[in-house]
């Protein structure tokens, strides 16, 4: 069952309006992406459209609890193409834009990853499932930006932290569910994810890489004649 009107008791207000949130940040940030490669109005309504609403449609199909809601409520489509003509339309320069797509990253980031998380326990999902399920969420429309601007998703490496965060922000969303206090839940672990993302951007912080193997060339022969011995 997806998110809408009839969950509303269920899921409050307040998480439609996170979620939709997230869904107008992103829409903006496929928008910059597309403007950035110089797509026309086509190009545009289609980045837009799929970061804006590829995170919550890939979410709620892994639930399997229904049509998605981006499907079903009239809001979220018309919402990730006001995204899209407001990059369109409004100029914005490269430093601001420089500044402006980390910082609408982030955002939206933390709120998917909370939205995820907490849809997830709403509807049964162990701990483990709901924060995997916030990360996909909170990744999935980045991935998806990525992809159609045909560059690498950052969430695979050679970028500062973000699957992290979200990590970070789902796991903290769990911990307050069971706490029983979700509304202090969603305002810190979306702080905490948004945060951290801008954070490690600013700081350069990344995740280690693969460790290259020790035993090549003059150690690895080094090691046989050891070996050998």
């Amino acid at each position: 069952m997806p998110i809408g009107a009839g969950t509303l008791p269920i899921m409050g207000e307040a998480f439609l309006v996170i979620d939709l949130i997230g869904v107008l940040a992103n829409a903006i940030l496929g928008g910059i992406t597309a403007k950035r490669l110089r797509f026309d109005l086509v190009g545009f309504t289609v980045l837009a459209l799929a970061t804006g609403l590829g995170g919550g449609i890939l979410r709620d199909v892994l639930l399997g609890r229904g049509t998605p809601v981006a499907l079903t409520n009239p809001i979220y489509i018309p919402l990730a193409a006001v995204g899209a003509l407001v990059a369109f339309v409004v100029p914005i320069r490269k430093v601001f834009q420089e500044r402006l797509f980390p910082l609408m990253d982030a955002l939206a980031l933390g709120a998917w990853a909370y939205t995820g998380t907490h849809k997830g326990l709403v509807f049964g999902l162990g701990p483990v499932q709901a924060v995997l399920l916030g990360v996909v969420s909170a990744t999935g429309g980045g991935m998806l930006r990525d992809l159609l601007g045909r560059k690498m998703p950052v969430i695979f490496g050679d970028n500062t932290l973000y699957a992290t965060s979200a990590l970070v922000s789902s796991v903290l969303v769990v911990i307050f569910y069971k706490l029983g206090d979700s509304a202090w839940g969603a305002v810190i672990a979306m702080a905490v994810g948004s945060l951290l993302t801008i954070v490690s951007a600013w700081r350069g912080w990344t995740l280690p890489r693969s460790i290259s193997n020790p035993f090549k060339g003059k150690d690895f022969r080094r090691y046989i004649r050891i070996r050998r011995r």
